[in-house]
């Protein structure tokens, strides 16, 4: 009883804390900047109307692809190749999130950005041959974590075998954290990361500071063919984009504000 309170708690938690982060990134905070606007534009119509007018042109910008990529080619570290180092013991690939009751599969399995991480981590796993761990709760309270169908996907799909399934944490912070206790007990200190580029910063400053030497293994960069007239109108895909930008952002600077007050402590 005592354990299954934990895990409500826990999974509200969670919830609160994205829906805090969904007011704070595009569109959320722009909407509530136009509202304010529109609120004031009684009382002082000029800076009601440039703070409407503001909000619809951030809106406008973020939501172009040519902003988009700038904005999450800030966060990506520069592109290399992380076999050109070989003292990697493992390969720990972060979860992307859950494609819930996939009627074509008949259960439930990884999305599509999951699969983009899986395969990048079953050609390092070729290349090198080393153990794969992979990592990722169920924060919405699913019977089975990320981790679970991350494996079924590596095992029956790309023919890669997984040594170690860690299936309990809902963060970044909490992967870094579980993986550390699970590796650390099979003597592997140097890992190669793998998950998008633009949420690498965030994750090699959670696994360093879990323990771990962190050799980035990034993927999914943010890259174009070539400039076009499309780069410029409007697209919800760019919108998400955007807010993924801000909402590492907001992480990283949460992290750092916990390791260094956990320093100080």
């Amino acid at each position: 009883m005592a354990g299954a309170y934990s895990e409500q708690r826990l999974n509200m938690e969670w919830l609160m804390r994205n829906a805090i982060a969904s007011v704070l990134v595009p569109p959320g905070f722009l909407l509530l900047v136009a509202l304010y606007g529109l609120i004031l534009i009684r009382r002082r119509p000029r800076f009601g109307k440039s703070l409407i007018a503001l909000a619809l042109v951030a809106l406008y910008a973020l939501s172009t692809q040519y902003v988009a990529h700038a904005l999450l080619q800030r966060l990506e570290p520069l592109p290399r190749d992380p076999l050109a180092d070989r003292s990697g013991q493992a390969i720990v690939v972060l979860g992307a999130g859950t494609y819930f009751e996939a009627p074509e599969y008949g259960t439930a399995t990884v999305n599509a950005q999951g699969l983009v991480r899986l395969r990048y981590a079953a050609h390092l796993h070729r290349a090198t041959r080393k153990p794969i761990l992979t990592s990722g709760g169920s924060p919405e309270g699913a019977p089975a974590g990320e981790a679970v169908h991350m494996k079924e996907t590596l095992d029956h799909e790309f023919q890669v075998p997984v040594a170690w399934v860690e299936d309990q944490s809902r963060t970044t912070f909490e992967n870094a954290r579980l993986a550390h206790k699970l590796l650390s007990a099979a003597g592997i200190r140097t890992i190669y990361l793998v998950t998008h580029a633009w949420h690498m910063p965030r994750a090699r400053l959670a696994f360093e500071n879990a323990g771990f030497e962190v050799i980035p293994a990034a993927t999914g960069y943010a890259t174009r063919f070539r400039v076009t007239l499309l780069d410029f109108l409007p697209d919800a895909r760019a919108l998400l984009d955007s807010s993924m930008f801000f909402h590492e952002l907001i992480g990283i600077a949460w992290y750092q504000l916990q390791f260094a007050i956990a320093r100080w402590g």
